[in-house]
């Protein structure tokens, strides 16, 4: 049977990328990309919403292309592996990272703005969706057919 290591995201940065040189020339640039999920509690109704972060490594020409033309916020499309490494800290702790090294990169939407504020790199996401369910929304009571916003599975 044969196996599969493969992560797809679409999310914000949540800063600027940090780009290297290894010793040998290679460009490294390393990201942090935040992917947003929100659902209607049952029990409450409230809109939930959680953010998880992702830490993403690219190479080569990936690397020099994140570096030159994102920023915190930037839209981006990854594919890539799951990567865990291990090492020992300084204080002799050793500590584990799990990376997605990515395989494809693309840049969606319009470049960011800048702003100083980690929160706001989240920002066009929640706005987004709401604009997303909004319209969703509107469309169901305008359809000829009736729709129950909790039957829609995503």
């Amino acid at each position: 049977m044969a196996t599969l290591n493969k992560v797809t995201l679409i999310g914000y940065l949540g800063r600027d990328p940090e780009r290297r040189v290894t010793a040998n020339g290679d460009a490294v640039a390393h990201m942090t990309v935040a992917t947003t999920e929100s659902w209607k509690d049952k029990s409450s109704g409230e809109r939930r919403q959680t953010t998880e972060w992702h830490r993403v490594v690219l190479y080569r020409k990936l690397a020099e292309i994140a570096g030159e033309y994102l920023k915190k916020g930037s839209l981006v499309y990854v594919e890539g592996r799951l990567q865990t490494r291990k090492w020992t800290g300084k204080d002799d702790v050793e500590r584990t990272a799990v990376e997605i090294i990515a395989d494809d990169l693309r840049m969606l939407g319009a470049r960011p703005h800048n702003d100083e504020h980690e929160d706001d790199a989240l920002r066009p996401a929640q706005e987004t969706m709401e604009q997303r369910e909004n319209t969703t929304t509107e469309q169901a009571k305008n359809s000829r057919y009736d729709f129950v916003d909790d039957a829609i599975p995503f």
